[in-house]
């Protein structure tokens, strides 16, 4: 585990909230296989941002679901520094709660092959980045 970010800590899986609605089984065997290399506990940090008092995971969705996988109930997480589009981050918020995502355990059932990942995860996400542009625009 990297100590560079400032306020890194501990934090129990259950108080962050996934900002994405699907995880790729793909990208789920390679964590998994690095996990069976190191220790789960080596697992590079998770960040995330308060969002209207929500934990947000900013990336790391799939490292945080290895780490449910493999029994952990806390794992390594810092405050995402980077300015990030919060508006973008509040609908993905959204979709997930819509979905019944409110930790990282409800992406269990939510394992999808790549090819799908891209089309129902990356084009949604596409789509509507092009409706907030679209949106600011005409403000």
């Amino acid at each position: 585990m990297t100590t560079s970010q400032p306020g890194l800590r501990m934090v129990n899986l259950g108080d962050l909230q996934p900002s994405q609605l699907y995880i790729s089984r793909e990208k789920l065997i390679r964590v998994q296989s690095e996990f069976e290399r190191q220790s789960p506990q080596c697992m590079a940090p998770i960040p995330y941002k308060n969002l209207g008092g929500l934990w947000v995971m900013t990336d790391g969705h799939t490292r945080a679901f290895a780490a449910y996988l493999a029994g952990l109930s806390a794992v390594p997480a810092y405050p995402d520094p980077d300015d990030l589009d919060w508006e973008a981050y509040q609908i993905c918020v959204d979709w997930c709660h819509a979905a019944g995502i409110y930790s990282i355990a409800d992406l269990a059932g939510r394992l999808i092959d790549p090819e799908d990942y891209e089309r129902l995860w990356h084009d949604r996400c596409r789509v509507m980045q092009s409706d907030l542009a679209h949106k600011r625009k005409t403000r």
